[in-house]
């Protein structure tokens, strides 16, 4: 049994929780590679360390003094090691010292500040610290992961380089969130990148299970930021997942998911503060039925919906893809299209949206001469996920009957081909109002 496991900012926030980490990893010999992020808010109100970083590049990039910002992300590292009582490895009667790192750190921005560069120190310094508690190996990830010249991730090659190093070494620390890019320079992933890092060093040692420890015992079915104590997910599929991820559920980046099912490893999420519970398991395909018949709700606010309306759209060739035209040459994603006979609905990003509406209208005037066009604002989508609905009559009808008993005005209906979610659109104000209508008819009335 081979594991990796990768611990978030919450996880390694200071020393207490550094040593809960040292115990999960040293509980079990098949934790074998350990993925840190940052460390992360130590109390409401605290700042997590990369956001301090981020704050540090703006004001070296400025050409301001930044000394008293540094200073309190040395005081953060300090704390960890003092709390630890961490000993220099080479002489463990010195203490422990980050102290030539922050020397090359304030180097660094002093003479070429670059912001994935600071961004990724976080990652970097407690990837140094945990490799010294845990007495493992430390391998700096721009030495491993390697993005391409345009900016996205080169799998393979990273996929490659980290097979051979990893091969080569039995136990080790790897740094999530950044690497190497094009250039040889500091490359990041965005925010919550840490959960990628994990995934492909899970990916290239061929892992037996992928832990992600956080501060939250796995995947609720709703946010439990709207619906008070909701119930948690034993197991989700990759696609199900992905669903839940792009419409927000935030407990593991959408992106993390992909080299992972490459390979057929699951997923755990577990809690750094209850790891006797199980968690939810992520996988690619189960057997085993979920415990509703919904596995997961969420949803996102500020969406606009372009409604173009047309006699006889349905026989006019090349209709559809002449109005996505229109929002592709401004350079604009979209997010469903739900249409009919005589109307095609396109529905993108409020905020991307309306600097450039009027761009978007006439090009669509031209591409296809409609009969009209409606713009409708302040729509929020919910999405309602789940493996089980494909076998479930009535799910739909439970859904907008749940709704109107609620009374939420359902603006926008839109299911997947391969009936694992239905998206609803409503309106911002009703968005919290809904998500509990739909949490309680699936789950509250079936404990």
């Amino acid at each position: 049994m081979k594991k990796v496991v990768k611990f978030g900012g919450s996880s390694l926030a200071n020393a207490e929780q550094f040593r809960k980490v040292g115990e999960i990893v040293r509980a079990e010999s098949s934790r074998v590679y350990a993925i840190p992020s940052a460390p992360g808010k130590r109390f409401p109100g605290d700042v997590k360390v990369t956001d301090l970083l981020y704050s540090l590049y703006d004001a070296a990039a400025a050409g301001k003094d930044f000394s008293d910002i540094l200073a309190q992300i040395r005081v953060r590292y300090q704390e960890i090691i003092d709390g630890l009582s961490l000993k220099a490895p080479e002489d463990e009667n010195r203490p422990f010292s980050l102290e030539p790192e922050f020397e090359k750190i304030e180097e660094a921005l002093r003479t070429r500040p670059e912001r994935d560069y600071a961004a990724s120190r976080g990652e970097y310094l407690n990837g140094i610290l945990m490799a010294a508690y845990l007495d493992y190996e430390f391998i700096d990830a721009q030495e491993v992961i390697f993005f391409g010249e345009d900016g996205t991730l080169d799998a393979e090659k990273t996929n490659q380089m980290l097979r051979e190093r990893l091969g080569r070494t039995e136990r080790a620390v790897i740094p999530g969130f950044f690497g190497c890019g094009a250039d040889g320079r500091v490359r990041t992933f965005s925010r919550g990148g840490s959960d990628i890092t994990g995934s492909l060093v899970a990916r290239a040692a061929k892992a037996d299970v992928y832990e992600n420890w956080t501060d939250v015992s796995g995947f609720m079915v709703a946010d439990p930021r709207i619906v008070s104590d909701p119930q948690s997910i034993d197991t989700i599929t990759y696609r199900e997942l992905r669903e839940l991820s792009y419409m927000g559920a935030s407990v593991l980046h959408e992106e993390a998911i992909f080299p992972v099912r490459s390979e057929g490893i699951p997923i755990n999420i577990r809690n750094t503060n209850r790891p006797e519970d199980e968690g939810t398991w992520i996988v690619e395909s189960t057997c085993q039925k979920s415990q509703y018949v919904i596995t997961g709700i969420a949803g996102k606010k500020d969406f606009c919906s372009v409604i173009v309306s047309k006699a006889l759209m349905n026989s006019e060739i090349g209709f559809c893809r002449k109005v996505l035209q229109a929002f592709e040459e401004n350079g604009m994603s979209i997010e469903h299209m739900p249409s009919g006979i005589d109307t095609m609905t396109v529905v993108v990003h409020e905020s991307e949206f309306m600097d450039r509406e009027q761009r978007v209208v006439s090009a669509i005037h031209r591409g296809v001469k409609p009969d009209s066009i409606e713009i409708d604002s302040d729509l929020a989508l919910i999405a309602v996920v789940g493996r089980g609905m494909k076998s479930m009559r009535g799910t739909a009808g439970r859904i907008f009957s749940a709704l109107a008993h609620a009374h939420v005005n359902v603006r926008m209906i839109d299911q997947g081909s391969s009936e694992l979610n239905i998206i609803v659109g409503v309106e911002n104000h009703d968005f919290e109002t809904a998500i509990r209508a739909i949490y309680d008819i699936f789950v509250t009335t079936q404990i």
